[in-house]
């Protein structure tokens, strides 16, 4: 019963620790290929907008609709990097995109419990 319990865990913690191949492919590649900080990004979102709620309503809002005066980064982000384009993609599959960008980055996941 124990064997099962920690095998159990070891999935579930190796799982959350890497992106889906959704993930990685409709946002993280650009994001790595760009060189764009996506903690920083989380972290500015976490800091500004607190809850989980709160940030996907923010980022789901940015990404139908991008526009620097939109964007949780300061304007200067924007001479270094490229503004987002609007994605074409429905509300459903963004959504979820959202929710595990959201959860891959979720500092509470990371932190260890003793």
């Amino acid at each position: 019963m124990v064997k099962k319990i920690l095998i159990i865990t070891s999935i579930t913690i190796i799982a959350t620790a890497t992106p889906s191949k959704v993930l990685k492919n409709r946002c993280l590649n650009c994001h790595t290929q760009q060189k764009i900080p996506s903690e920083l990004i989380y972290r500015r979102y976490l800091m500004r907008y607190s809850t989980y709620d709160n940030m996907k309503t923010r980022v789901l809002s940015y990404l139908k609709n991008p526009q620097i005066e939109a964007s949780i980064m300061p304007k200067q982000f924007f001479l270094k990097f490229v503004m987002k384009e609007r994605l074409d993609i429905n509300d459903t599959l963004l959504e979820e995109g959202i929710d595990e960008y959201l959860r891959y980055f979720d500092v509470s996941g990371k932190l260890e419990l003793e």
